[in-house]
């Protein structure tokens, strides 16, 4: 029978101040969204996206970042955001935006998994097979 490792503190401190910071940094683009800011709009327009579409965008943003948030939910969320990011990557792809564009999306996809990754021997066993 095999032991299950428990991660050690700093890893499990780490993970989580990845989480939080990836859960902040959505929430503020969901809410910004969400109130339809000058900013969220001009962004979301000068993208090809119609105006209408800003606050649906938001809705679904904020959705998967509280499943991300929540535990028992976070695989769940982390699917949903890695969807939102690879749909950022190909707006930037279509527009033939700099690769600096391209590579922040997928970093932060990294750091999604990442943070879970870390504390959870689960994904961990499914990841090393």
């Amino acid at each position: 029978m095999e032991t299950s490792k428990k991660p050690s503190k700093t890893i499990l401190w780490t993970s989580y101040v990845l989480q939080g910071i990836i859960v902040l940094m959505f929430l503020m683009g969901a809410i910004m969204n969400l109130l339809q800011t000058e900013e969220a709009v001009t962004g979301a327009t000068a993208m090809g996206y119609p105006e209408s579409s800003v606050l649906y965008l938001g809705i679904v943003l904020l959705f998967g970042t509280l499943l991300y948030a929540y535990s028992k939910t976070v695989i769940i969320g982390a699917i949903i955001l890695t969807g939102w990011l690879g749909g950022a990557v190909a707006t930037h792809v279509i527009h033939k935006d700099p690769i600096f564009n391209l590579v922040f999306p997928v970093i932060f996809g990294i750091i999604v998994w990442l943070s879970i990754w870390l504390r959870n021997e689960k994904l961990k066993a499914l990841l090393s097979n």
